[in-house]
């Protein structure tokens, strides 16, 4: 007992420190002692300086980095700084290095005015780092937090800022963090001739690996632009396994507040291929699922803009009718029943799949399946081959166990 009411004062010093300076980040669990209890003894790759430091001796660092690198309470960036580091520039993701950006967003350049640096858009004019870009910085640190699923951009992020790095000889460093989907790997395969910005990879919709095992992959599997191989060095996580518990301690994406909606995300992001509403511009998006059209259905709620959050959301100032999915319990696959059942209550089924519903699927086989009335277990089944030949090509480049 004493241990336990250790950890939570432990955690709401943590939380008390984070509101104190002005954050809004802090992810809502659900249970704060489960929280402490299952990430305590966690070390993320940022939080090992003592290796990372030495190899960033005499280097002009580059970051791609979003609100979420931080180091205990504080941003890696000015964890860097005060340390002497010389960092030449930010390169921000989507939803900008701050996180301020909704999804989608235009991301500009600018300059962080915390830290007077320089910050460069890779969700702006250009999603790859150009030459001119790179010209000043000798290596580049990764440490952005995944949520291990194929529809997240920040992996492509990666994958192109590899691919520049290894065209003008720049070394990358990824900082690793837990995957909070790590522990199972599921969903139909990506068909490259459907590669976009949220699917670049013949990888399946959850992958189960960390971003820097993933690295590894891109590397290895030559993904890059002409095969090519970029300098790589990933720093571990300690105390980890892919079986872990893994509690965010900050939210991934603006639209990912809680650890529930990170749970559903790889089964219910398929919905944006769709006119339904998945909550964005609520209070709890990623665990509601809704339309107007589907009248019978028991929930009820309205999508508005939220600065910050979502602008022009689907379903915007419609009563939305459908699922409160908030206290649903979460299985460890890509549950199929949402789309299915979905589908089959939406009274305008010819309007259901809109075209780039293929880029969430990876293909346009999952949409005919559906239509055709196929069961989640005949879907499911349709996967099984490809999916113990990607687990081959997985097994190779895992780092825990």
């Amino acid at each position: 007992m004493k241990n336990l009411l250790f950890v939570f004062t432990i955690l709401a010093t943590s939380i008390q420190c984070a509101n104190q300076q002005g954050s809004s980040e802090v992810i809502d669990s659900g249970d704060p002692a489960i929280t402490m209890l299952a990430n305590i003894d966690v070390l993320t790759g940022a939080d090992q300086l003592d290796i990372l430091m030495p190899k960033l001796s005499n280097s002009r660092v580059g970051l791609v980095v979003n609100y979420t690198a931080v180091v205990g309470q504080t941003h890696l960036a000015d964890t860097l700084k005060s340390m002497g580091v010389v960092i030449s520039k930010i390169l921000s993701p989507e939803h900008g290095f701050r996180g301020t950006a909704t999804a989608g967003e235009h991301v500009n350049d600018g300059f962080d005015t915390k830290t007077g640096l320089p910050v460069v858009s890779l969700y702006g004019q250009n999603r790859k780092p150009t030459p001119g870009q790179l010209e000043d910085i000798d290596v580049v640190i990764f440490d952005i937090q995944d949520v291990g699923v194929r529809f997240f951009t920040y992996i492509g992020t990666m994958h192109y800022v590899m691919e520049a790095c290894a065209e003008n000889g720049k070394k990358v460093i990824v900082l690793d963090r837990p995957n909070p989907n790590g522990s199972y790997v599921d969903g139909p395969i990506l068909l490259m001739e459907f590669k976009s910005f949220i699917g670049m990879h013949p990888v399946p919709v959850v992958h189960g690996m960390t971003v820097g095992e993933y690295a590894q992959m891109i590397n290895g599997e030559g993904w890059l632009a002409g095969s090519l191989q970029c300098d790589l060095e990933v720093i571990p996580i300690k105390n980890w396994k892919h079986n872990d518990e893994y509690i965010l301690p900050i939210k991934p994406s603006p639209n990912l507040p809680n650890q529930q909606s990170v749970k559903l995300y790889p089964s219910i992001c398929f919905f944006e291929g769709t006119p339904l509403s998945l909550g964005r511009g609520t209070s709890f998006p990623f665990q509601v699922i809704g339309h107007p059209g589907l009248k019978n259905m028991p929930f009820e709620f309205t999508p508005v803009d939220m600065p910050g959050m979502s602008i022009d959301p689907p379903q915007e100032n419609n009563v939305c009718r459908g699922l409160d999915l908030r206290d649903a319990t979460v299985p460890n696959k890509v549950d199929l029943h949402y789309l299915i059942d979905m589908y089959n209550a939406f009274p305008e089924k010819e309007k259901f799949f809109v075209p780039h519903f293929a880029r969430w699927a990876g293909s346009n086989v999952l949409a005919k399946q559906v239509k055709d009335g196929l069961t989640e277990d005949q879907i499911r089944a349709s996967w099984q081959h490809d999916l113990a030949n990607f687990n081959k090509i997985r097994g190779k480049y895992l780092l825990y166990p």
